[in-house]
């Protein structure tokens, strides 16, 4: 039997680890590498042609993080928060999806998400090891977009962290040309290549899962109350990678199939 599997993560919830972020992009605030001299006089509301001409680079640039140092701290330090939901160290799962051989996918998560990551992992855990059946089952393929480099490595390390014990069927540290793993996403682009699930899809004829949500507001829409539309959006990417997997082993090439409204 084969798994498709996605996951969808936010920034950590703890409140330390924003206010470490804080406090060490205020100590070692600095230009953005690509800010230019221009449009750094530009933010400084310079307007002397001749001032702008003959303040070097680094100067100008020095100027900017003197002038923007308080302004900016905040932003900066949200943004690199932000970042923390690709770290399974810091980051949380909000939503868990699989999808077992053709059925239906199935999402695990809660409404009470902030406190509530280690019931859902569990429940996830559970669910795949209640599936599989040693004496009379092959060992299951999971298939992914992207699973090797990030969700199986994410969810392992969530896992350790919350001192949760994995099913042993589950190949975290497997490559993607494993035998256990189909990583859409490498199989496609190669080892060093990338290839967004969406552009896959349009170009295996396949319809995009992207409706009107992205991984980029999963945050937004978790922190509004709306984790029950990310993990709508979290099925209807393990629709496409299964629609994709099938395109790519020529399993059924010639019926893409659909995905769910």
């Amino acid at each position: 039997m084969d798994i498709t599997l996605d996951i969808e993560t936010i920034p950590s919830q703890n409140a330390d680890v924003l206010d470490a972020i804080r406090k060490s992009v205020a100590e070692n605030f600095k230009a953005p590498s690509t800010l230019t001299k221009e449009q750094a006089a530009i933010d400084l509301g310079m307007t002397d042609k001749d001032e702008i001409k003959f303040t070097g680079k680094d100067a100008m640039l020095a100027r900017w993080v003197e002038r923007f140092r308080g302004e900016k701290t905040e932003e900066v330090a949200q943004e690199q928060w932000r970042k923390t939901s690709f770290d399974g160290a810091t980051g949380q799962i909000a939503v868990i999806g699989l999808a077992f051989g053709d059925e239906e996918p199935e999402t695990f998560h809660s409404d009470d998400w902030a406190d509530k990551e280690a019931s859902v992992l569990r429940a996830a855990f559970e669910r795949i090891a209640d599936s599989f059946s040693p004496q009379s089952d092959r060992r299951p393929v999971f298939i992914g977009h992207y699973i090797t480099g990030f969700d199986l490595r994410f969810l392992f390390q969530r896992a350790v962290v919350l001192g949760i014990k994995p099913p042993s069927i589950i190949p975290f540290h497997a490559r993607p040309w494993d035998d256990h793993v189909f990583d859409t996403m490498t199989r496609w682009a190669g080892h060093n290549g990338s290839i967004r699930l969406d552009a896959l899809c349009q170009a295996l004829g396949i319809p995009s899962p992207k409706n009107g949500i992205d991984g980029s507001k999963v945050w937004d829409y978790v922190r509004d109350g709306r984790i029950a539309e990310v993990a709508a959006y979290c099925a209807g990417d393990i629709r496409a990678t299964r629609a994709a997997y099938r395109r790519m082993t020529f399993a059924n090439s010639a019926q893409p199939e659909l995905l769910a409204a």
